[in-house]
């Protein structure tokens, strides 16, 4: 088995090219999960609870300082807080103002602060990055039904890394028309691992939503459950509206993803961002910053 590759991403804001290694165990990368016990292990629900349990203790704010060095992870963007274990560390929160949503009714801004790719319309035929049908709308939103809303229309594909801040937001005022909990096995979502194992978004825990928005129409909002991230916390109440950039959700420690799938010409994801995904490189994005434009 080969060594992982690094992932090529461009800087949005720093504009600039950079590559990054997943922490994920090597054999994430590159080989079919069930082919190793160890591999095993990782994707099962226990193993993710045994690693919160331990993130949750005095003992793991260890890891702390260390891991703010090596990702040279800017504390003064987030709030001035003492952090009794990694786990807290992990669901830290930013300073009010140190990121905002757009303005213009039009734009919608970074659900995530993450990697992005991004695609204008889902064909049976397009050819993807990721292999074989891992962006196939009924799979991973769990009904033939619910996909059709979404044929042929837009698709964002954010990838967060376990450094980045792993609160989602609502990219727009509206309201949860439905919500669901499917999958189970928590294999890693890196971009390597998607490559080489196409279904792994199929499998993986995850929740879904169809979210009606004020500006980008019916929105198929699904959050990936990966490696070390059993636990995708709803901070908000699905039974209550929305306003844009109001805190949805938490992953609760370890690297995750989010699917989101648009209506047919409803909205455009940004340029960058299509541009970069031609050549199979993320875009990082700020939480809030525009991803995307609506069609109207």
């Amino acid at each position: 088995m080969s060594d992982p590759k690094p992932l090529q991403i461009w800087d949005r804001q720093r504009q600039t090219f950079f590559e990054e290694f997943s922490p994920d165990h090597p054999s994430t990368y590159e080989t079919h999960p069930r082919r190793s016990f160890y591999q095993w292990l990782e994707s099962h629900p226990l193993y993710d609870w045994l690693v919160a349990a331990y993130q949750n203790t005095r003992r793991s704010a260890r890891q702390i300082e260390p891991f703010i060095r090596e990702h040279n992870i800017d504390m003064a963007e987030f709030k001035p807080v003492i952090y009794r274990s990694f786990a807290e560390f992990f669901d830290r929160e930013f300073e009010p103002g140190k990121r905002t949503f757009p303005a213009a009714s039009n734009d919608m801004g970074g659900f995530a602060e993450a990697r992005y790719f991004g695609w204008e319309r889902v064909d049976a035929d397009q050819q993807f990055p990721i292999k074989g049908h891992s962006l196939g709308a009924e799979r991973i939103l769990g009904s033939k039904a619910r996909a059709a809303r979404f044929e042929r229309g837009p698709v964002l594909l954010a990838r967060l890394s376990p450094v980045d801040y792993h609160h989602l937001h609502y990219p727009d005022d509206g309201t949860t028309l439905e919500k669901d909990r499917l999958g189970g096995r928590l294999w890693t979502v890196n971009w390597h691992a998607l490559q080489n194992q196409p279904d792994i978004l199929f499998r993986n825990e995850r929740q879904v939503n169809i979210l009606q928005t004020k500006h980008f129409g019916l929105l198929g909002f699904v959050e990936v459950g990966a490696l070390s991230v059993g636990r995708i916390v709803q901070m908000h109440p699905y039974d209550q509206a929305y306003a844009r950039g109001v805190e949805k959700s938490v992953f609760r420690f370890g690297g995750s993803a989010v699917v989101v799938f648009g209506e047919r010409a409803a909205w455009r994801p940004s340029d960058d961002i299509l541009e970069h995904t031609k050549k199979n490189i993320e875009t990082l994005v700020r939480l809030g910053q525009p991803i995307a434009k609506a069609s109207g």
